[in-house]
């Protein structure tokens, strides 16, 4: 690992139908252990929603997305399946 690795953690939830905005609205305002270098939220068809954060690797663990803080599972009754977690390394900018 080299100290300028970051890390991209994707959160998606599907919401209930109708629900989207409230589940939106949730991931929002949920507050994590530490700032990210960024935050990123989205909204798409079918209630989902996305949300995006980078991070910088203090270390090998946290280049594999280990220990960097992450939005929960909301309410089992706001969304239809569980929550998609993936975790990406970056490359730089193309």
């Amino acid at each position: 690992m080299t100290d300028g690795t970051v890390v991209a953690l994707m959160w998606e939830a599907r919401a209930v139908r109708g629900r989207g905005a409230e589940l939106l609205e949730w991931a929002r305002s949920q507050q994590l252990a530490r700032e990210p270098l960024r935050r990123e939220s989205f909204r798409a068809g079918q209630d989902r929603v996305l949300v995006i954060t980078w991070w910088r690797a203090a270390d090998a663990g946290e280049a594999a997305g280990a220990g960097l803080p992450e939005l929960p599972e909301p309410a089992a009754d706001l969304i239809t399946r569980p929550v998609h977690r993936w975790r990406f390394e970056s490359l730089g900018v193309d």
